[in-house]
């Protein structure tokens, strides 16, 4: 199974992104939307699974969960915006993963067997950070790949 990972959008959902995502069996926004057609947008490619972020403060995106989990190959996965706003240990929860946005900077990290991923941000250019996303694919065996993908250098 393959995720679209995407967070950090602000209102812009930038063309070269689409083509990333289209052979994605879903698609996981990690918060700060901006803008609720975004989400349509997303959805017309692949269903979508998103949490709300700092500034997604009206709209429908307001009413997005401030955390998500997601089950995939009988693995799961923690999606929230703002790492720093993690209230339990991941391994302990039996979350294989953590996936969050806000810091707008790409990492892929493995803590004590659990995967934290962040694809940074596919929305506007933050500084002179790379505008980028990222690929989760889960085996059937509950194995995850992570590869972050960049949209811009």
């Amino acid at each position: 199974m393959r995720f679209g990972v995407i967070s950090d959008t602000h209102g812009l959902l930038r063309p070269e992104v689409l083509p990333l995502l289209a052979d994605c069996d879903r698609i996981l926004h990690l918060g700060d939307v901006g803008d609720d057609e975004i989400l349509d947008a997303l959805a017309a490619m692949a269903p979508v699974t998103a949490v709300r972020g700092n500034v997604d403060r009206t709209g429908g995106c307001a009413q997005l969960p401030e955390t998500e989990i997601v089950t995939a190959c009988g693995v799961l996965l923690y999606l929230l915006h703002d790492r720093q706003q993690l209230d339990l240990l991941p391994e302990a929860a039996g979350f294989a993963a953590v996936l969050s946005g806000h810091t707008h900077k790409p990492l892929v990290e493995w803590r004590r067997g659990v995967l934290f991923l962040n694809p940074g941000s596919c929305g506007p250019r933050r500084f002179r950070l790379p505008v980028s996303c990222a690929w989760l694919d889960v085996d059937a065996a509950g194995q995850l790949a992570p590869k972050l993908i960049s949209v811009l250098e």
